[in-house]
Order: C-alpha cells, then sequence, then structure tokens
C-alpha cells in the first residue's frame, strides 16, 4: 500500500512538474507580447487616471461655475433664459454642448427636459428627459415622473402610465411618490382601467395616508368603484 501510496504521489508529483514547464515554455514562447499586454494594461489604467483628474474633475468645477446663473432662471421660472442663457452666462443647453463629460451637464439634462416641458414644448421635453440618467432615486423620479407629464400633454396615456409607475416606483418618500400615484391613477381612469386606478389610489391610502393626496383620496377610490 505504501508502495502504490508513492508511486501515486510521484506520479502527481510528475503531473505538476509537467504543468510547471509548459508554463514556462509559453511563457518563453510569448514573454514579449505578455510584456507588451502587462504595458498597454498600465498606459489604459494611466490614461483613465489622467482623463478624471486633468479633464473630469476640472470640467466639473467650471461647469459649476458656468451653472449657477441658468439655476437661478430657472427657479425664477425664466425658462427660456435658462435653457439658452443671456448672453453673459449660458443656459442648460450651452452647458450641455460645452462640458458634456461632467456631473453638472447630466443633471442639465433634466433641467433642459423641465424647461421644455414648461414651455410647451414637450416633444424636446421627453428628448432631453430620456438622455437624463443619475443614482439618485428622487431625481429619477422627477425625470420620469415629468415624462408622464409630457406624454400626457402630447395625449399618449399610454405611454404616460408607463412613466407614471415608473416614477411612482423609483422613490419611496411623502414628497414624490403619492404625487405620482395619483397621477397614475387620473390615466388609468381615462384609459377606463379603472382596477389599475383603484390598485395606484388605495397604495396612497395605505401607505400615504397623511399626504394631501392621501387625505382626499377616499373620493376617488369610491368613483372608480361607482364605475
Amino acid at each position: 500500500m505504501a508502495k502504490k501510496a508513492k508511486q501515486k504521489l510521484d506520479s502527481g508529483f510528475e503531473t505538476i512538474e509537467g504543468s510547471i514547464s509548459k508554463t514556462e515554455q509559453f511563457i518563453e514562447k510569448y514573454q514579449k507580447q505578455l510584456t507588451i499586454a502587462a504595458v498597454a494594461i498600465l498606459v489604459v489604467i494611466g490614461l483613465i487616471f489622467a482623463y478624471k483628474k486633468f479633464i473630469i474633475e476640472p470640467q466639473n468645477e467650471e461647469a459649476q461655475e458656468q451653472v449657477y446663473v441658468a439655476q437661478q432662471y430657472f427657479e425664477r421660472d425664466s425658462f427660456n433664459l435658462a435653457l439658452n442663457g443671456d448672453g453673459d452666462f449660458p443656459g442648460f443647453l450651452s452647458i450641455i454642448d460645452e462640458y458634456g463629460s461632467s456631473k453638472v451637464a447630466e443633471l442639465s439634462y433634466l433641467y433642459a427636459g423641465i424647461c421644455y416641458f414648461k414651455l410647451g414644448e414637450f416633444d424636446n421635453a421627453i428628448e432631453y428627459l430620456s438622455d437624463f440618467s443619475t443614482s439618485d432615486a428622487v431625481l429619477t423620479a422627477i425625470s420620469e415622473g415629468t415624462l408622464g407629464d409630457s406624454y400626457v400633454e402630447l395625449n399618449n396615456f399610454e405611454k404616460a402610465a408607463d412613466y407614471y409607475q415608473k416614477a411612482a416606483d423609483a422613490s419611496d418618500n411623502k414628497l414624490t411618490t403619492p404625487i405620482f400615484l395619483m397621477k397614475l391613477g387620473r390615466v388609468y381612469e381615462e384609459l377606463g382601467s379603472n382596477e389599475k386606478a383603484k390598485v395606484a389610489y388605495e397604495r396612497i391610502k395605505k401607505d400615504y395616508r397623511d399626504t394631501e393626496e392621501g387625505r382626499s383620496i377616499d373620493k376617488f377610490i369610491t368613483r372608480v368603484n361607482l364605475k
């Protein structure tokens, strides 16, 4: 038994040595290519770091300085000036064009979409809001909800319902969620989908009873029950 075990162990060592030998042969054969590949990886990593450090970060800082006036116009409901600038300071559209890789430019898509909605340019609103993306749940809800509003204005209630549902599900909070659930219910009523409307209304009653929408929700539930 000991002899067989020794033979098995020796065989195992031979297999390992053979594998090591093959690996060494592979490295020797392709040493130049492997070295080039390793250097290339390091160069790419260095370029990514340099791009973030010397291009993205300065762009973010400069864009933040430039966007301030546009945000002020937005807060004052001067949506055309917020979009296009005033001649001295850029609007959101210029921020997007000039600082497209920055976080400020990304947020400007949301601002621009809302501006276009407020100006009644619903197709443009949809275009810019569709290009907006963020990991922030509340901003996502606002974007999806404004897309829903835009499709309502275009009488596309099916699309509106889809976006109101996304807006309601994007963030669980008392500020935006009951608003978009209410809009979702109203759109479903417009589509004749009263059971779906009831689901939206009952979610408000269950989870957001102490909000403005929640305090008046019983009449909406009663209405769909009578249809």
